[in-house]
């Protein structure tokens, strides 16, 4: 889950991170109300979930509270990169003398943690990434060890920072760690992390993923989520406890297990290049059990999608067999009727393959469509969605 600027920036305060003063507001009379209770000059930020606020004039400086109001006029409502602004943070201004990256994240590839940390920061990590990856310092992190003093001079130096700066700002990088391990995050990023005209180090704006695996661990987490943001297919998904991502393509996918799934959506959009140039339109495992109750919800979900336009099964019956998973897509489709309106192509392999197809071809349901192989299938689905 990620966290809006504003639900950082606590986290942060709740860590003794250094951070400025910041209210939320939803609408322009209490941002007005915000600035003058914090005083002096004040930054009026849009709180969404993307990047490039500041070009897309979501982020407004204001000298008085007047200013306040109309920024808050100017960006409540806004659309950013499809998100619209329903919430603005109120921040204290700050008197900057140079800006600085620093973030830590679950390096997936390495099974491990990594810092990223440079002197150069305020623009896009990814550009300063590409265009001049030596500003950029990787430094590996043991998850046993974590971030502690040794470890957070060890970034500091690498990324370049002055010597009379390194103690100062490898303090904080290890009240950042603290963040990161004590909240059970994915990534704690803190860009502009700022040294003030007063000599001060100051985390000026966050980003947190938090790791919902963890949710168990941590009751106040579930306060964090904004189900009125949330996309209505995911919060459906996550109703049914569903893994579902949804992409921005025609080619609904179902499988059992991670790895079959992501195979699937590299078939499909292979296949897909062939005919009109159509993709996966989802990720969506139903783990190892298949029955008429976890299909119906699968469906249900992608078939709500309105950019579906064909759905592709592949499931390799394991612990459930062929003819459960073949029962689960008949019962399925009866238990949602007249909603299940686009073709469906199921690819079976595994345990009791043979009796899953035969149940599958005696149920005869014209929206069914059998593939003996997963590239046979994708094509079958990509060609129907280009229809």
């Amino acid at each position: 889950m990620d966290l809006y600027e504003y639900q950082a920036r606590d986290l942060f305060e709740k860590y003794e991170v250094p951070v400025l003063a910041g209210i939320v507001a939803d609408t322009p009379e209490e941002v007005r109300a915000a600035a003058e209770k914090i005083g002096g000059v004040v930054v009026v930020k849009a709180q969404v979930k993307t990047g490039g606020r500041g070009k897309a004039g979501g982020v407004k400086v204001a000298k008085t509270p007047d200013e306040a109001f109309e920024a808050a006029q100017a960006i409540l409502g806004l659309d950013i990169k499809g998100h619209v602004v329903k919430r603005v943070m109120v921040a204290q201004g700050a008197r900057i003398d140079k800006e600085y990256y620093f973030s830590v994240l679950l390096d997936r590839a390495n099974r491990s943690y990594l810092s990223l940390c440079s002197v150069e920061g305020g623009m896009e990590i990814e550009e300063l990434a590409v265009e001049r990856p030596e500003a950029l310092a990787r430094i590996a992190v043991d998850p046993l060890e974590g971030i502690d003093k040794k470890k957070a001079v060890e970034i500091a130096e690498a990324a370049g920072f002055a010597p009379e700066l390194v103690d100062k700002v490898s303090d904080v990088f290890v009240k950042l760690y603290a963040v990161y391990k004590g909240e059970d995050a994915t990534l704690v990023e803190v860009n502009p992390l700022i040294l003030s005209a007063d000599g001060d180090i100051i985390a000026l704006d966050g980003k947190v993923s938090l790791d919902e695996n963890a949710d168990f661990r941590h009751a106040g987490h579930a306060l964090l989520e904004d189900k009125a943001a949330a996309d209505p297919l995911e919060a459906k998904a996550k109703e049914n406890d569903l893994n579902y991502v949804k992409l921005d393509g025609e080619v609904g996918v179902i499988g059992n297990g991670a790895g079959l799934v992501m195979s699937t959506l590299d078939v499909v959009a292979y296949a897909g290049e062939n005919h009109g140039g159509v993709k996966p339109a989802n990720f969506l495992d139903i783990g190892g059990g298949a029955s008429a109750e976890v299909m119906a919800a699968g469906l249900d979900v992608i078939l709500g999608d309105p950019q579906v336009k064909s759905v592709f099964v592949n499931v390799f019956g394991g612990i459930t067999a062929c003819d459960a998973v073949a029962k689960g897509i008949v019962g399925a489709l009866a238990e949602l009727g007249s909603s299940a309106s686009k073709p469906l192509v199921v690819r079976l392999d595994g345990n009791k393959v043979e009796e899953g197809r035969a149940i599958l071809r005696d149920a005869n349901h014209p929206l069914v469509t059998l593939a003996e192989t997963m590239d046979e299938g994708a094509d079958k689905a990509a060609e129907l969605a280009n229809a």
